[in-house]
């Protein structure tokens, strides 16, 4: 019998950027270690209860009990992690369209500290958003994609680096890179912050406050609003007032157009 246990591992370190979780999605060989072991665990607990025991009936109940631990684990750790990312908004990120994710991303680096502004929708230069802290000047190319993000994507930040004399350069996605992606990225020392990453980076660092944006700046009221201003054509970002968040015109204050976030 064949026994596949989901029990999702994340490696965890602190990165130059100013303290940035990672962790790493399990390969497919990491997969097939894992289940290897669990197989020689099982027949370790089976050779071990059988020499002690010398009952075949006992060796399978002490298996067995050994599998339904490990099962019970794996459900705990799945709910566990169901809840982490309920909790970090990651699937209000996914309905997001690419404009309202670079203008998420600056209010969540804005929030830790970072100096944040959007480049240019028209000429960025393979660069989203321009942030600096602690003297470090970092570019980064912001990909909401439904799909692995590919090489053009490190490419592209690669170029804009040296375009912009920035010290680091950083791809931010809500989904992971491929494996070409990751090697030039290793290579050319560009970081890339995936989904797993992505949730850890709102979680560990801003905990109980960037969760509410995404869902905010998707459930307006109005069914057609693509994230852009109705007046001018310009980006509309989450500002705060008196009353609590709004999303403003960020060519205010040329121009003041405004709409409310509550449902």
């Amino acid at each position: 019998m064949i026994v596949w246990v989901d029990m999702k591992g994340a490696c965890l370190k602190y990165a130059s950027n100013g303290g940035i979780y990672l962790s790493k999605r399990r390969t497919k060989k990491q997969q097939r270690q894992l289940e290897d072991g669990i197989k020689l665990l099982l027949i370790l607990v089976a050779m071990a209860s059988f020499k002690l025991t010398q009952n075949l009936y006992v060796t399978g109940m002490s298996v067995g009990a050994v599998l339904l631990l490990m099962i019970v684990l794996a459900v705990l750790k799945n709910k566990k992690e169901n809840e982490r990312l309920r909790n970090s908004g990651i699937e209000d990120i996914d309905k997001m369209d690419g404009i309202q994710f670079e203008h998420y991303l600056k209010e969540l680096y804005l929030s830790r500290g970072y100096a944040a502004e959007l480049t240019s929708a028209s000429g960025d230069f393979g660069a989203d958003l321009l942030l600096k802290k602690d003297g470090k000047k970092i570019v980064v190319q912001a990909k909401r994609y439904s799909k692995d993000v590919g090489i053009k994507a490190v490419q592209e930040v690669m170029g804009a680096k040296s375009y912009y004399h920035a010290d680091e350069a950083w791809v931010v996605s809500n989904n992971y890179f491929t494996k070409a992606a990751r090697g030039l990225a290793d290579k050319g020392k560009v970081l890339l912050v995936d989904r797993d990453e992505l949730v850890e980076y709102i979680l560990l660092l801003n905990p109980g406050s960037a969760t509410q944006v995404p869902s905010k700046m998707i459930q307006s009221k109005s069914s057609s609003f693509n994230g852009t201003c109705s007046k001018c054509g310009s980006p509309m970002i989450v500002r705060k007032g008196k009353r609590g968040e709004f999303l403003g015109c960020s060519s205010f204050p040329k121009c003041r157009n405004t709409m409310d976030l509550s449902i």
